[in-house]
């Protein structure tokens, strides 16, 4: 698989998958820009890249600086060609507590609303390059929240997952692609972020695999998604999960 001369952007690309993806794309030939909102992780990942991969660290706030992500991409590549809208995290608040509305207001604006700013800027560049869209999602959109704190966090992915096929009816006249990827449980910062309340251990014990994800696997279905041999493929949810849905 190869992604030579295609101009790729990642966000929340400084750590966990959006980092292996920046890697696997830029080992495969592709222009890789990089966005994330500490600096110093995201020279560390550019300084991971493959010695002769083409990068942009752009440092942006996917909630503010959506017009900077895709402006400052064209100007350094010319185009874009795919589209990863990585960018994401949890945050506790349930409906008991009252902390629901004010965890729900702050995912949503980076989880889904940022998704829908980034994708309405980037269709016209996408139209002129026929290029794709993948957004990660999670298993969190199809289960039910096993601690009830979580269910802002699910709530965006739920509705992260009816955009996706919203937007791939949508523009698949213009012939851009657009699909969702739903990871389980991944050993990331993820869960260290958002003071999650369970170890991987736990997460495990979740899985019928009894196993959590790497990085690199998730990252690796979305470099197929994204490639010519998944022509065929828009609107679809894809899952992997290690069984997690097959056991909640």
């Amino acid at each position: 698989m190869s992604f030579a001369g295609k101009s790729v952007i990642i966000t929340g690309g400084s750590s966990g998958i959006g980092a292996a993806t920046a890697r696997l794309f830029a080992e495969q030939g592709a222009s890789v820009v990089i966005v994330g909102r500490n600096q110093t992780k995201l020279t560390a990942v550019a300084e991971k890249l493959s010695k002769n991969a083409k990068s942009l660290s752009l440092k942006a706030d996917v909630t503010t600086d959506a017009k900077k992500i895709i402006d400052e991409t064209v100007n350094k590549f010319g185009k874009i060609d795919i589209l990863v809208n990585n960018a994401g995290f949890g945050k506790y608040g349930s409906l008991s507590d009252g902390k629901f509305l004010e965890a729900y207001d702050t995912i949503m604006r980076t989880n889904m609303r940022a998704v829908a700013e980034l994708t309405m800027l980037a269709v016209p560049h996408l139209t002129k390059t026929k290029g794709n869209i993948i957004n990660i999602s999670s298993v969190a959109a199809k289960s039910l929240p096993f601690d009830g704190k979580l269910l802002p966090y699910c709530v965006s992915k739920a509705a992260l997952d009816h955009f996706t096929r919203g937007a791939a009816l949508e523009f698949a006249p213009k012939g851009i692609r657009v699909n969702s990827v739903n990871p389980g449980p991944v050993a990331t910062d993820f869960f260290d972020n958002m003071n999650f309340e369970h170890t991987l251990d736990d997460l495990k014990e979740m899985t019928a695999l009894n196993r959590v994800s790497t990085s690199d696997e998730v990252a690796e279905l979305i470099l197929y998604l994204a490639g010519d041999k998944a022509i065929g493929i828009t609107g679809s949810i894809m899952v992997t999960d290690n069984g997690y849905l097959l056991r909640n």
